[in-house]
């Protein structure tokens, strides 16, 4: 239960800073430049996050965590952000807004774990061998 727990708070973490990169925009400038910098940031959260996790946890493979990461993101935006925040669905309408930030928290997640198993397990032969 702890592993799975642990997992979850680092997804949570990634949407809670794209959430955060959401409202600080929308009060500070245009809700398009908005959409574009949550595009930016969010694979950034996803990879400092996840190399966090990879590197004190590591519970999971890359494509266990990049879908874990994916499906929790996705889930609090339709079940808490669409319906009592935005009171629409209308933001899954939006490539920019939704589906681009998606693939790239995706694609973040699972390239930060292969990049880090990979390095893990060439530090791992090279004391080995030594």
């Amino acid at each position: 239960m702890k592993k799975i727990i642990v997992i979850l708070v680092h997804a949570l973490v990634v949407w809670a800073l794209c959430g955060a990169t959401i409202a600080i925009g929308r009060s500070a400038t245009t809700m398009q430049s908005t959409l574009i910098i949550h595009a930016i940031l969010a694979p950034i959260f996803a990879a400092l996050v996840s190399l966090f996790y990879y590197k004190k946890f590591h519970y999971t493979t890359p494509i266990q965590t990049a879908i874990i990461f994916l499906l929790l993101v996705m889930v609090m935006d339709a079940g808490i952000v669409a319906p009592v925040f935005e009171k629409s669905y209308a933001m899954f309408k939006s490539v920019l807004g939704t589906w681009i930030p998606f693939i790239l928290i995706f694609l973040a997640t699972y390239i930060t774990g292969k990049v880090t198993t990979t390095n893990e397990v060439r530090t791992a032969d090279n004391k080995s061998h030594s």
